[in-house]
Parts: C-alpha cells; structure tokens; sequence
C-alpha cells in the first residue's frame, strides 16, 4: 500500500491534439477523440507502485480534449539543488544515480519508457529520496502520437531522438508516427542529469532550439565522446578530474551514442560504483497480486497497530491511509480540479471572437488560426490543499482510524459507538446519493471495509451484513468480489486461458464491443475494447458448454469499469455471476430455460398487480416483447452504468430471483402510464428505456422480494442444487430455492405449456407451512411468518365441495366450491366466504384443491377479477395428509 505520509497532490494538464473535422477511419465511423486514447492508456499507469516513482492518482476528461492529471507530487526536485552544490559529492551522486536506476528498472520491466527525464521531474520527498515524476506521459499519449507537442527536453534527449529519420504516416493516414523511443533513452539522460549534478550547472541552458539542435549536429559530428565534447565545449576537464574512474567510466557508459552499444538500465545498475558502496535494493511490492484465499490486492494490506488504553498514536493519522483513500475523501471534501487550475492561471477562457480563423473551406478546412500556447505542454504542477480535508475529519477519534472488528457496531451499521459519530446513524438512513456524498459517513464505512476486506473470507457474513446496508463506490470492486466469493488463483487461472487463438466468435465480439456502453468514456476506448475481448474471450473459451450471446459484453461491462487494471478479478466476477443468476441462459438451444424465466415473470406481475397483470394480458403485450434484454443482461443493457452499479449493490445480495422482483418494481413505476396505454404506446416506451429512479426501484424490489413466497418464483432450469453444509450463514435470502434440501413438500418442475396456461404462481407445501400458522404433531416448531400485528400473512381458499371440506382441511381455510363459486356473469356469488375473502385482500391467498385444473382455473378466476397476491399450492392438499395438518372440523365429531 502506497501511504500519503508527506506527499501532496499536484495537478497537471494538457490537450490531446484533435482530429480534422468529420474524420473517420477505415471503417467508416468517427476516430476515437485522442483524450480517450489517453484515458484508457493511463489506467495501467495507477498500478504502478515503487518507492522511486511519484504514484498516479486520476484523470479527467473535460473540453476540448483538455486532459487533466492527478499524481503524487513533493515540492523539492533536483534542479533546485543544482547551483547549491549540496549534491556534488561522489557519494551523493552515486546514491542518487542508485535511486534513479531502481525507478528506472522499475519502468523498463513494464515496458515504459520514461522519455522525460530531467532535474525538474526527480522530485525529493522529505527525507530527501528519489521520486521520479512525469514518467508515464510518452505511454499514455501512445509515444506521442496523441498529442501535438514533443514529449521530452532537447537537452536530455538521445541522439536517436534526434536522428529517427523521416515523420511517417500510418496505413489508415490517421496520425504521424515517429519511431518510437526504446527505454536506453532513458539511460542517456541519467548521464545528463548526473553531469549536470556533478557541474554544479545546467548545460546549454540559455540556449535555443535551433541552437541545441546545431550542438548535438555538432557533437555527432565532432567523433569525440559525448562526455569528452561536453567537457572541451564547457570547458569542465579540470572539473571532471574530481571524478573517480569508476565514474567518470558510468558516464561514459551513459552517454554512449549507439543505442545498440548503450547499456540498459539493469546493467547500468549492476555497475562496480553501486557495488562498492553496498548500496541496499529498496523494497517494494510488485503490483497487485491476489493470495489462495483472498479477493483483496495485497496492496490494500495495512499494518495496524495494536491498540488498548495505553497506546500513543501518531497525530497524523490520515496521513496512515493510502493515496487512494485520503484522494477520494478530498474530492468528497470539496475538492475540485478545474476551479484549482482556474485559480492558478492554468485554465484561460477567451472571447470566442478572438478564436474564429481568417479563412474557411468548404471541407472544414481553416486558416489564419494563431496556435493556441495552451495546446503545448505546462510543466507547471499546481498543489492541492488538504487544509479542507483534514478540517472535516478534525472531530474524528484517533481510534476511529483503527476500528476492531469486534467491537459492538452502533445499530448494525457498521459505525463506531465513539461520541464523535453517533449521529451517523441518521446518515445511514438517508438517500443513496446523499450518503455516498457524505464524507465522515464515509470515511467511516471505507476505513471499516478496508478491515474486512483483509479478513476475507473468514469475515463474509460480516460483509454481507454490511453490504445490505451501502457499499462505498472506492471499495465497490472487491466487495462484488467477496459477495460473488471469488477466491483461489484467480490471476494464475486467467493467464492459462487462450485468449489469441481465434474462434468463431471473435467477429461477432469485435461488432458488439464498440456498441457497448459507449457513452462511457473508459469503457470507450481502445485500450477498454481490448480488454473487453479478452476477458470475453477468456469466458467462451473456458465454458465450451455455452455460446456467445449478444448481451453477454454488457454483463461483462459493470465488472470490466470496476476492475480496469485486474482482468483476472473482472473475468472471476463475470464468471461467478452468469451461474448465479443466468443458469443456461447461454446455452445455443436457450429457449426452454428464457420461456421459463418469462412465464415465471408474468406470474410474478399478477401475483402483485393483478390490475397491472390484466392489462398488459388483454392488450397483449407480454414479457417476451420487452424484458428478454432486461434478463439476459441483468438490466446492464438498458440502463446506465452508474445506475447499474447501485443495482447489482442490491442484486448480488439477493438470489436468483430476485432479477424477477426488479422487473416487477420497474412496471411499477411506470404502473400509471402503462394502465393508460395500448399495445403501440407500450412498444414505444418500452423501445427506449423510460427514466427509472435506480434508489426506488431498488426498495420496491427487496420488498417485493421479501413478500414473495420462495417457491412462488421456482425454476427447474435454476441452478442446481448446491451443498451449502460448510457455506456460512451469510443471507437467508440470498440462497435458491433450489439450494434448500428438497422433500416431498418441495416443487417439482412444471412444464412449460402448464406455467403459460396458468396465471398464478405456484407455491410448495414448505412455503404453505412456513407462512401459515400451521403445526402439526411431527412439526411442533413450524417456522411461522407472521405480521408485526401478530395475523398471519395468507388466508388458504378450499375450493372443493363443501362434503370434502368437511371431512378434512387446513385450519383456518374458508371453502368456496369452485363448481357453485361463479355467478353466470362470472362474478363471485356472495356468501360468509367471499366476504371474508374481500376483507382480506392484502393477504397472500393460496388457492387449494384437489389435484387437476379446479385450483389452478379458481385462481384464474380471481385474478381476472382483479385480485391480487394469489398462488396455487402445488401438488393440491393430498400433499399436507402425510403433514398431520389436515384436521376435521369439531363440529363433525
């Protein structure tokens, strides 16, 4: 983990160049914006992690190709100690040199050339340390392609710079392209910059481009050694005798220049100089790395202090979490990028007077524009306070820095119990979007999840808990993770996966990623195209039972955005979501396993909307029509992303049918509008996802979900059975049905042709009990669902005759004979029953009869008379006779 300690946040920014006007490629559709290019580039860059390098932070994408970036930053750097002299000593310099080349090989094993190394960009931290900056700005702009300025100091840069032949232009004429630099540049301008140390003085520093150009001619040409010219020219021979031959032998090496005789910086640093000092390898930790049991990087590991009352802790303990954390609280803080670079001149609006040019062509063409100064790089870093961060978190305990686990949770919420924060428990109550933006609520909820997380999975069942309460968008991703239980090798198995050979598929995957969420601007770019396929690929390759189905890129998107820089964990997500929740639905032959899920959801509308139901029957406007794509995405395709995310927060809580329940709370919302429109208006509604406020959706389906008997949205072709003997405790509701132990009392499947020609959904004999007041001889402690009132929750209807009533039935059942129930306008005839019935209609109505047609055509019946919360007991009564709780009425005695 990457601590704040004393570092400080620095801005940078600059402008992607842009495209002529009405560009496009070969085929045919617009080019990518260069800033896009750049987004997706710099994302690797946040993984890169060394104690020699400045960490990378964030970036944003705003107008005008203006890119802006967010990294580490101290204020000292080695050009301010250049005149002072205070690092001239060999040693120093040798130690110096030392630091710069384990940054340096840190980079070149990642296969990142810095380009731009100079006094300015290696920085000092307070312990006066190396800290390379700048070094990502040739990877991310593609070596340069992508902007309009050169990337690098004449001064510092290689005579293979200088000497790279001709600009070329690519085979699509989209961009020009010069030869790339290889990471021996970098090797180059170490010499410099260490010469420069050494004299106490810059080179050719107050000279001009034309005239460094005319020098480096000049040198090439001369036959002499770099460092031998530099010496004569400056005249610094007499100065350059201080220097050991050893030194003076690295410098010559550095300054070698062939690039094919130039040593690298691994062999540089394997130099006898470094040796006889016995200078020590700085240690760090390669990137993110996952262990056997754990879902969480490495790099979120904390060593905690143990606390008791007489622990003394450090005063600055934010300064304890990682960049990361203490980043995304000043952004909660009220941190702003673009008024800071406003502030500090930075950011120029002029009047768009001043911008138009002097001439115009038909084709866009324009002339006579002066070139704006901004579209050149600023070196220029402007510092991000953190006054008004650490003025926010000022009230907060120092333990609060520090939770324990077992410590009692106020209210469940996962908030300390300390003075300072008992009021967020009002927080927690609160609206999503409040809470998210809320930053002791915050604060709170990260530094607690960060402790959980590194206890994964011993510490799921505690994650769930608090999972059901909000998850904090920074620790999103690993939570998915741990609630999905992705555990093992994760990395090792996805690198084993063939992911280049082609396959069948691959064409279809390249049409349907640029479709994919393409508003978004990471999941736009060509790096994120990439990935995508990769992560597809790996999926289809490692499940041969299955084919690609269009939708399955926007299943993968949501795991993708989060995952960027872990491929593997995104691939591990996908791969533990789609069994869960999308069994067989990507079978080639799917139809049974879709026909199923949508009959399923067609009862579900009626059981809790039984006008709604009637509706959308009558006009024919069925399930099949509008919520294939809803289920076979999981609703990634037809929201958006940050919608999305808030969705499945819920979604991956619940089980595999709760999807049914989302669906259900969606017609609700647009209950009004759809009781009022025809077939035609609801084909157009449907033809462009109407608004859907994600937080209401999200309530209405858990209590949906929550009153919705189990077995009600039972599917044969749902995930097998599953031994869950060794599983912990985590959520009653998020196992299956199917996942329970099956008895008699459990459903059976129900064929297809039956679920359609019913309108209800059916219950088993399990649910019947539990919801019921219902205890027998052989089950005196039947689980009993019951309302905060104390009445029960289902009201049973015995529709046989009146003679089999008598001779047996379930206690507290009305009998209303379905053969003398209707009247011959098809309404219900009145009696005792029927009023009884009407004075119960909030409650779940299970319709029992003997087997065949009788309970399932009653129910029917009801429904179309518009009552709802109506299901059918499965199997009809003779189930319950082998129950004991089939009972004859006393007065038949």
């Amino acid at each position: 983990m990457t601590t704040l300690g004393k570092a400080e946040f620095g801005v940078q920014t600059f402008f992607a160049a842009s495209h002529p006007n009405d560009k496009c490629g070969a085929n045919g559709l617009p080019l990518t914006p260069n800033s896009i290019k750049v987004l997706g580039r710099f994302q690797s860059l946040k993984t890169l992690q060394h104690p020699c390098l400045c960490k990378y932070l964030d970036i944003l994408r705003t107008k005008h190709e203006r890119l802006i970036i967010v990294s580490e930053h101290y204020r000292q750097n080695l050009q301010t100690f250049v005149k002072s002299g205070e690092l001239s000593s060999e040693k120093k310099l040798v130690d110096l040199a030392h630091q710069i080349l384990q940054g340096l090989v840190y980079l070149h094993n990642k296969n990142i050339t810095h380009r731009n190394l100079a006094l300015k960009n290696i920085l000092l931290n307070n312990q006066n340390e190396v800290k390379l900056s700048e070094f990502g700005l040739y990877h991310m702009t593609d070596e340069g392609a992508d902007v309009s300025f050169p990337i690098g100091k004449m001064k510092y840069m290689s005579p293979e710079v200088f000497c790279g032949g001709p600009v070329k232009v690519d085979d699509n004429r989209e961009k020009c392209l010069s030869p790339p630099s290889g990471p021996k540049v970098d090797c180059w301008s170490l010499g410099i910059v260490l010469l420069q140390i050494f004299l106490k003085e810059e080179i050719w520093s107050d000279l001009s481009i034309r005239d460094i150009s005319r020098k480096f001619l000049q040198l090439l040409q001369s036959g002499k050694h770099p460092l031998d010219y530099l010496a004569e020219e400056g005249k610094y021979e007499d100065k350059l005798k201080d220097l050991s031959k050893e030194m003076l032998d690295f410098l010559r090496l550095c300054l070698t220049i062939s690039p094919s005789v130039r040593p690298t910086s691994s062999e540089l640093k394997q130099h006898v100089i470094f040796k006889q000092l016995n200078l020590n390898e700085i240690p760090y930790k390669n990137g993110c790395t996952y262990n056997l049991l754990s879902v969480v990087p490495r790099s979120l590991d904390l060593q905690l202090p143990v606390l008791d009352e007489n622990t003394v802790l450090d005063e600055d303990h934010l300064s304890q979490r990682s960049m990361e954390e203490v980043y995304y609280l000043w952004r909660l803080a009220g941190g702003e990028l673009e008024p800071a670079l406003k502030k500090a001149g930075l950011i120029k609006t002029y009047p768009p007077i001043t911008l138009l040019p002097l001439c115009s062509t038909v084709e866009g063409e324009v002339f006579g524009h002066k070139r704006d100064q901004a579209e050149l790089l600023d070196e220029t870093f402007i510092i991000l306070s953190q006054d008004q961060l650490r003025n926010r978190l000022i009230d907060i305990e120092e333990k609060a820095y520090y939770p324990l686990l077992e410590d009692d949770i106020n209210s469940n919420l996962g908030l300390p119990t300390s003075p300072s924060c008992g009021d967020l428990s009002d927080t927690a109550s609160l609206p999503l979007v409040i809470k998210e933006k809320d930053i002791e609520y915050q604060f709170h909820r990260i530094i607690l999840y960060a402790r959980l997380l590194q206890g994964y999975p011993h510490k799921r069942a505690h994650i769930w808990k608090e999972a059901r309460l909000d998850i904090p968008p920074l620790v999103r991703p690993h939570v998915w993770a741990a609630l999905l239980e992705v555990e093992g090798d994760i990395e090792g198995e996805y690198i084993n996966i063939d992911k280049e050979t082609p396959t069948s598929t691959d064409r279809q995957i390249e049409v349907d990623i640029p479709r994919c969420h393409q508003y978004h601007e990471l999941l736009s770019s060509p790096t994120a195209h990439a990935k995508f396929k990769r992560v597809l690929k790996a999926w289809v390759v490692s499940h041969p039972q299955y084919v690609y189905w269009q939708g399955l890129d926007s299943l993968c998107a949501p795991f993708l955005a989060l995952n960027f820089n872990q491929e593997a964990l995104a691939y591990s997500c996908l791969k533990a979501f789609i069994p869960k929740y999308l069994h067989n639905f990507f079978l080639k032959d799917n139809s049974a396993v879709i026909q199923e899920y949508l009959a399923v959801f067609s009862h579900l509308i009626t059981f809790h909307d039984a006008e709604l139901g009637n509706h959308l029957d009558g006009i024919g406007f069925i399930p099949d029509l509008y919520a294939i794509p809803w289920f076979l995405t999981m609703y990634a395709h037809v929201f958006p992303l940050h919608k999305i995310l808030h969705l499945w927060d819920t979604l991956l809580l619940g089980n595999s049918s709760f999807p049914l329940c989302i669906g259900v709370a969606i017609l609700q919302q647009l209950r009004a509008r759809l009781l009022s429109y025809g077939f035609n208006e609801c084909i157009l509604l449907f033809s462009d996802m109407p608004e859907i406020s994600i937080e209401s959706c999200v309530q209405e389906s858990i209590r949906i979900f929550c009153s919705t008997p189990k077995s009600a949205a039972y599917r044969q072709h749902a995930r097998p059975i599953k031994k869950v003997e060794n599983r912990p405790n985590v959520s009653y509701y998020s196992r299956d049905y199917n996942e329970q132990p099956q008895t008699e009392l459990s459903m059976e499947p129900i064929s297809i042709e039956e679920l359609k020609s019913e309108k209800c959904p059916r219950i088993s004999a399990e649910d019947l009990i539990e919801l019921g007041e219902l205890a027998g001889p052989r089950n005196t402690k039947s689980p009993t669902k019951k309302k905060q009132s104390g009445k029960p929750m289902i009201l049973v209807i015995d529709v046989r005759n009146n003679d089999e009533f008598k001779r047996g039935n379930i206690p507290g059942s009305i009998n209303i004979p379905f053969q003398t129930a209707f009247s011959p306008e098809g309404d219900l005839l009145p009696c005792q029953s029927v009023s009884t019935l009407n004075s119960c209609r909030s409650l779940v109505k299970v319709v029992v009869g003997n087997r065949g047609r009788n309970a399932c055509n009653f129910a029917n019946e009801l429904v179309r008379l518009g009552y709802s919360r109506v299901c059918v007991l499965h199997k009809g009564i003779d189930i319950l006779r082998s129950t004991g709780l089939i009972i004859v009425p006393p007065a038949d005695i």
